[in-house]
């Protein structure tokens, strides 16, 4: 296992409460990410620097770009799609009090696979639904306390997918149809190392995760062994993700909710540059 230490730059200062989610945006050039408390969405530009922030209507659990252009997030009541001239529509609309979007990925075929979770985290009051482009909805799993991490193999056989209580992330095989079976623990997070967040898969089929109250992120490879841990100065690590022209640079997303004394850079977007290879990720299909 290769231990790494501080070797991450910051590429965005500021103080998201909840920063999650992030996204590199082929056809932007942009790495797009979120503030899910603060109801916003962020993109930043490594060539030039230049960031926006928009602000949306309810709290905001993930964004990822459309085939055609817009993006698809997964909002507090359900799904929705902004076009590419902004205009706001729902794909899919489901509000149930209490509950709310969280983590989402899209698949190879294209469909969004989108998390949820109940504001008090009340065990098994989450779900992992697929949507495809027409709305069509289908659960994959309705027994999620806190639905985050989702991820496929390099080759589309397997999703990696974390439920954060359960200190796992899962393995699932897939079939031809997009399908997932035959659930099995990949690895475990040990006690006092933090819980898994969000995550993303590299061309080597290896697993990155964040950890959140644990101030790292980690590489697990495809047989589950742990081979490299990148220590952070934020305990609350959120998501990463591979971006850049070559898919070169880890992004990653921190918070500050619930810190009595925060690091002055919690809730930053940072980057560790050079950290291996990511995969392309393909756009949502609606």
């Amino acid at each position: 296992m290769t231990a790494t230490g501080t070797a991450f730059e910051v590429a965005v200062h500021t103080e998201a409460s909840l920063g999650e989610g992030p996204t590199w945006d082929p056809a932007t050039g942009r790495l797009l990410w979120l503030d899910i408390l603060n109801s916003r969405v962020h993109t930043h530009d490594p060539a030039t620097g230049r960031r926006t922030v928009r602000r949306t209507d309810q709290h905001v659990g993930a964004v990822k770009p459309r085939a055609g252009g817009g993006l698809v997030l997964n909002l507090r009541d359900g799904i929705g799609l902004l076009d590419p001239d902004d205009t706001f529509r729902w794909l899919h609309r489901e509000p149930v009090p209490g509950r709310r979007g969280n983590d989402a990925a899209v698949a190879p075929d294209g469909s969004l696979w989108a998390g949820t979770m109940r504001y008090d985290e009340a065990r098994g009051g989450g779900t992992l639904t697929r949507y495809t482009g027409d709305g069509t909805a289908e659960t994959v799993l309705d027994d999620v306390t806190v639905s985050n991490g989702t991820g496929w193999s390099p080759d589309g056989t397997l999703m990696y997918y974390a439920d954060t209580p359960t200190r796992r992330i899962d393995v699932f095989d897939v079939s031809a149809d997009g399908r997932v079976a035959s659930r099995r623990p990949l690895a475990a997070i040990e006690d006092g190392a933090g819980f898994p967040d969000g995550l993303c898969v590299d061309a080597d089929g290896c697993v990155w995760v964040a950890l959140w109250d644990g101030g790292a992120v980690r590489r697990y490879t495809p047989s589950g062994d742990l081979d490299r841990v990148i220590a952070l100065p934020v305990p609350r690590v959120t998501a990463c993700a591979f971006g850049g022209p070559d898919l070169t640079d880890l992004y990653l997303t921190t918070a500050r909710v619930g810190l009595p004394d925060p690091h002055p850079l919690a809730g930053s977007l940072l980057v560790v540059p050079g950290a291996g290879r990511g995969v392309a990720q393909p756009a949502f299909a609606g």
